[in-house]
């Protein structure tokens, strides 16, 4: 099954959480953070704007994306785990 966003949402894959700190110390599942960042994989066609026109997404589907801890709707297709939020949840993509 694929997912087709409407408009100006976009689905990202989240990364997936640290098991480690850098010290080498194993994380419990239960201290694990939320992932913030993750690949884009589908991509709405637009917001459309009070004039009628459609503002084209700044993001591109591959995109590394930082997004906000509590950001999107977490939903799961074919077993795989995905995030559907507005592209202005979006804080920034890396380069």
């Amino acid at each position: 099954m694929k997912l087709t966003p409407l408009h100006d949402r976009i689905v990202v894959k989240a990364a997936e959480a640290e098991e480690k700190t850098k010290g080498g110390l194993y994380i419990p599942d239960t201290g694990k953070e939320k992932p913030q960042h993750g690949e884009v994989v589908a991509v709405g066609t637009g917001k459309v704007s009070d004039t009628g026109t459609v503002i084209a997404p700044q993001v591109k589907v591959g995109n590394k994306v930082l997004y906000g801890k509590y950001s999107g709707t977490e939903v799961t297709v074919d077993g795989q785990e995905y995030l559907i939020m507005r592209e202005s949840d979006i804080f920034a993509i890396f380069n």
